[in-house]
């Protein structure tokens, strides 16, 4: 029997309980993974939805969203459809370190109130970390509909207000192409002359005031990503 005063018995002891515990955590992750998983999914849903001025619950996100996305869609970069991907499984995150002609890019098509919405899912580089959500355009694939941002790990009250409703508010109706027709996305500018954004022509919303690298991250990842989806929207435009 060992001495419970000697240095082996401690030894042993603290090597029995870090089995334990680390036991115990691995089962209780394991056990929560398929519920994770889901809740996981349904913000998806509702994050998609939000773009589209879908407001609901977690709860209910998976029967709304059945309501109105009609198709999911798996884009090349040529624009032609993969039939064999799930656009709603793809990883964005993990495609963006993808050569360009090898990411799939998924596009999510709803149906409201006879109109209808392309949803785009956006990611990009903030100041200390991945930004990233979701733009939807209307029927003309230039008036914004909605986004949604959310980020990693943002300066609170400065990067972090991406997320606030009254910056993302501000891209509603706003034009992702100039009027030479080219694309060129929406500029968070510093020196936009238009701070109540009456002016939905000039491709522009306010910054955020000293966040302007996370500004410039958003800037360019709408840009970067909406231009992977000229090929199939010049396809369904012929």
């Amino acid at each position: 029997m060992l001495n419970r005063d000697s240095n082996s018995y401690t030894y042993i002891f603290a090597a029995i309980m870090v089995f334990v515990v680390a036991a115990s955590l691995a089962f209780t992750a394991t056990s929560l993974k398929e519920r994770q998983d889901e809740n996981i999914k349904k913000e998806k849903m509702q994050n998609i939805l939000t773009t589209i001025g879908i407001d609901v619950d977690r709860e209910q996100a998976a029967l709304l969203y059945s309501k109105y996305i009609v198709e999911e869609l798996a884009l090349n970069s040529d624009g032609t459809i993969d039939s064999n991907v799930n656009a709603f499984e793809i990883k964005l995150s993990r495609e963006v370190k993808k050569p360009v002609d090898t990411q799939k890019f998924p596009l999510y098509i709803a149906k409201v109130d006879n109109q209808t919405f392309y949803i785009i899912p956006l990611h990009g580089a903030g100041l200390w970390n991945a930004i990233w959500g979701y733009i939807s355009l209307y029927e003309n694939k230039n008036d914004i509909k909605g986004v949604m941002f959310d980020h990693t790990g943002e300066t609170a009250g400065l990067g972090a207000e991406i997320t606030t409703d009254w910056f993302q508010k501000s891209f509603e109706n706003e034009k992702i192409f100039n009027t030479d027709n080219k694309l060129v996305g929406i500029n968070v500018s510093k020196t936009n002359n238009d701070p109540n954004g009456d002016n939905k022509n000039d491709n522009k919303v306010d910054a955020i005031a000293g966040a302007t690298i996370t500004g410039d991250g958003v800037t360019d990842m709408i840009k970067e990503r909406l231009s992977h989806y000229l090929p199939y929207f010049n396809k369904i435009n012929l």
